[in-house]
């Protein structure tokens, strides 16, 4: 998946992945490097937010429901300091309650939102698409 947008550089976007399952961190870790890539990690918003600090990724993705800081606060908070770098919001549990999360996610600035379980070819689809600047909602999945 490669991405003009940043291939200036001379090396590979950096993503944060935000989320307090580390399973499921290691899962997005795993497939995002496979697609080139690098990673930091975070396990909840506050700790996200420090990250973002450190490192400036190029692009964030962040769950929505987590302890100590919520993913809502984080992208609020990195929005207000930076509006381009893309956002994508996601979020599991109960179908509506995902949803509303993601909507209200979404109309806080995320460039994207997907319900969990997502498979790893919407994940790809969306990640090229905001940042290559085309933002726009993929449809919500839930299941």
């Amino acid at each position: 998946m490669s991405n003009d947008r940043f291939s200036a550089s001379g090396s590979p976007p950096l993503v944060l992945i935000v989320d307090d399952d580390a399973q499921f961190r290691r899962y997005l870790r795993t497939l995002l490097e496979g697609e080139g890539f690098r990673i930091c990690e975070a396990a909840d918003g506050k700790q996200g937010w420090e990250s973002y600090l450190r490192q400036r990724p190029q692009l964030i993705i962040t769950d929505i429901v987590m302890p100590e800081q919520e993913g809502i606060e984080l992208i609020i908070t990195i929005k207000k300091q930076d509006p381009v770098t893309p956002i994508v919001a996601i979020s599991g549990g109960n179908a509506g309650f995902a949803e509303n999360y993601l909507e209200i996610a979404h109309n806080l600035g995320a460039s994207a939102t997907l319900a969990k379980p997502f498979t790893a070819d919407m994940l790809r689809k969306t990640i090229r698409q905001v940042m290559m600047g085309n933002e726009s909602r993929p449809a919500l999945h839930a299941g």
